[in-house]
């Protein structure tokens, strides 16, 4: 008899619904690998119908705290993981990012709907664009959507702790996706394209970049969100990027958007619309990120002063530093 089937029988016993219901994921993915793919479907549909029964509102009084989801032990240092609270009507989109977005949350919501007529929902998002356009709050308001644990993978520290072992680590990582339904986050997914161009690192690129195109290749037994952001698309290898089922273009801000993460910052320390138009210039070429930061500088100063308003020309003088931060950092980069 498979340990499996043994295992399966036990946490059923032992009332551990949960772990049931990831080995039933399991034997799934053995079947669909051996090509009985209909029968794969069917546990996975069955499985999937179980998590929507769990999930069904209860009254407030048998409600208790929700478990915190954490990596397995041996993936503790890579990988970060929390629940966020945020939402996609939390952040200031452009009208195209908006809609893939909300259509990835409604077939992720409505995956079961999708498999019972031959279609899967959409799993894995390459997300592109500078720094500070959004991309990791972006994953935090998918995993706020649909009330998922965010994962969060830092590929680069896969790299620099467990060089020579990093195949293996990931091969941790896939068991982990494969296991437990969350939002995956692989951040400074760039880091594969970056150490391809490193002669020394090529043979255990090459082993890391077909584990990953392997990875991606398989059956997402649990429709778990795996979502790559890269700030230099034009680094990674074609056929990896090809994959995805979805690729996002983060740009920065037009004056508008700008204006719009501005107010939303600003929270009750409003500014008069006028003034706020007249800034337009000192935001323009600064990314979600930075006006941010220029806000939240003002702000801070303005509860510690006991002030109720805060006076334009102090933005205006933030935006304008954060400006030449950014000016600064790329002549010492050579850019």
């Amino acid at each position: 008899m498979s340990a499996k089937v043994i295992a399966l029988l036990n946490s059923h016993i032992e009332g551990d619904n949960e772990q049931f219901l990831s080995l039933a994921l399991q034997l799934a993915a053995q079947e669909a690998r051996e090509g009985r793919i209909e029968q794969a479907e069917k546990v996975k549909a069955l499985v999937q119908k179980a998590r929507d029964r769990q999930r069904q509102p209860k009254s407030s009084s048998a409600q208790g705290p929700i478990p915190l989801a954490r990596p397995r032990a041996d993936l503790e240092g890579i990988v970060a993981s929390s629940y966020p609270r945020t939402g996609l009507c939390g952040m200031v989109l452009s009208d195209d990012v908006a809609s893939r977005l909300a259509s990835v949350v409604r077939q992720q919501n409505q995956r079961t709907a999708l498999r019972d007529n031959g279609q899967i929902p959409a799993t894995h998002l390459l997300l592109v664009g500078p720094p500070g356009t959004g991309k990791t709050m972006t994953a935090e308001a998918l995993a706020g959507e649909l009330h998922l644990p965010l994962f969060r993978v830092r590929l680069e520290s896969v790299f620099s702790r467990f060089f020579g072992e990093t195949s293996a680590k990931l091969g941790l990582l896939f068991e982990q996706i494969a296991q437990m339904r969350g939002v995956y986050l692989l951040d400074e997914f760039d880091a594969l394209g970056a150490r391809r161009s490193e002669s020394n690192d090529v043979g255990e690129i090459r082993r890391v970049l077909n584990a990953i195109l392997g990875f991606m290749e398989l059956p997402n037994s649990t429709d778990s969100l795996v979502i790559a952001a890269t700030n230099c698309a034009e680094m990674l290898d074609e056929a990896l990027a090809r994959r995805f089922d979805e690729v996002i273009e983060y740009t920065l801000p037009n004056k508008n958007a700008a204006k719009a993460i501005v107010a939303a910052r600003l929270g009750k320390f409003q500014i008069p619309k006028r003034a706020l138009t007249k800034l337009a210039s000192d935001m323009d070429g600064l990314s979600p990120a930075e006006l941010g930061r220029a806000v939240d500088s003002v702000t801070k100063d303005a509860i510690l002063d006991n002030r109720s308003q805060i006076e334009p020309q102090a933005l205006a003088k933030a935006l304008q530093a954060r400006h030449a931060f950014r000016n600064k950092f790329r002549r010492q980069n050579g850019r």
